[in-house]
């Protein structure tokens, strides 16, 4: 520049050092104080890094990769298992025997894995309420369409053959439900579904989704299946709740009926009871009277043997006293020279009670 070399200053003069054009130098802070260097905090902070790694800062910076390394793979050989799962350990994907079971455990990881397995009781929805789609339609036995929705619940039992036998367990035990709830419905009326046979039928859904699960090794336990509504097709629900009305009203009139079967049975049987323990009181009472008649025959008979003559006689003044006592009588005297009476003398119509009316 033509002012460079003016005594070594700007194009003004003033040549010192560090000075503008007006030679001032530039503006310092009041004080005394001069600004941190940044140069020399850098300094400072390798050579406080030289002393803590004694590689230097390069080496530092490799030991912190290190133990970054070590924490990440410690964190992901490091596992824990909650009450309610189990672990399964792979090495190279190929399941271990042992099944890990609640507490911190470890494994060389990436060679070894784990997946963890909810082992509770949980619970699996199929078809829906309102049946879209046609997702819990089906055809019963006697050609009628129900939408069925419901539910099981279910448990595994062996975690290693629930991840590695079946590829999709959640998704094969609601196609296993849904196909053995379709069959079982097609063997039987509409009826038993609604009403009827309702827990018969999903004991044996129950059973089927078993025998069924046990041949694919899944490693699951049914232990419940509920069905949660049984409801018609919308195109024909007015028909069907028609026919549940009859049918409420036609149970209802049974149920009547046999009120009414039972109280006129109850009265018919009272009335048989009384009648038969009349009965049996009169057979009593006849038994006991000819008991009483063949023991005093027997009585008499033991007297007559002894004094006949006497016996007889007091049989026939006894015989007569019976015969003559309610009977209307009159005697009289046919005596030779009684001239009191006549003879003809109509005395039975004496003896009738006489009108009060004729007299008059």
């Amino acid at each position: 520049m033509p002012w460079s070399n003016q005594n070594g200053g700007g194009p003004w003069g003033g040549g010192n050092k560090n000075q503008g054009p007006w030679s001032q130098g530039p503006n310092r802070p009041r004080g005394g104080n001069t600004p941190p260097d940044l140069d020399e905090i850098i300094r400072r902070s390798q050579d406080r890094l030289k002393t803590i790694f004694p590689g230097g800062f390069n080496g530092g910076i490799a030991i912190i990769v290190l133990i970054l390394v070590i924490g990440f793979w410690a964190m992901q050989a490091v596992y824990t298992v909650q009450p309610d799962e189990r672990g399964v350990e792979s090495v190279f994907g190929k399941p271990k025997d042992e099944i890990a079971g609640p507490g911190l455990h470890f494994m060389f990881w990436p060679i070894e894995t784990v997946e963890l397995v909810n082992v509770t009781e949980q619970q699996q929805k199929i078809g829906t309420a309102s049946g879209q789609q046609g997702e819990g339609l089906m055809l019963t036995g006697d050609q009628n369409i129900v939408n069925v929705q419901f539910s099981l619940l279910f448990s595994v039992t062996d975690p290693r053959a629930y991840l590695y036998n079946v590829a999709e367990p959640g998704k094969t035990l609601s196609q296993v439900a849904d196909s053995v709830m379709r069959e079982v419905v097609g063997r039987r009326p509409a009826q038993d579904i609604f009403r009827d046979n309702r827990q018969a039928v999903a004991q044996e859904v129950k059973d089927a989704i078993q025998k069924t699960i046990d041949h694919y090794h899944a490693g699951i336990i049914v232990n419940t299946v509920s069905i949660e509504d049984v409801s018609p097709p919308k195109e024909v629900s007015s028909a069907f709740d028609e026919v549940q009305r009859a049918e409420q009203d036609e149970d209802k009139m049974i149920e009547q009926a046999n009120q009414y079967a039972n109280k006129v049975r109850g009265q018919a049987n009272g009335e048989a009871a009384k009648i038969r323990e009349d009965a049996a009181a009169y057979k009593n009472q006849t038994v006991k009277e000819a008991e009483g008649e063949a023991a005093r025959f027997l009585s008499v008979y033991e007297q007559y043997k002894k004094a006949p003559d006497i016996t007889r006689k007091r049989l026939y003044l006894e015989t007569m006293e019976k015969v003559l006592q309610n009977s209307k009588k009159v005697i009289t005297d046919n005596q030779p020279g009684n001239n009191g009476v006549l003879p003809l003398l109509p005395l039975n119509d004496l003896a009738k009670p006489t009108d009060k009316g004729a007299t008059k």
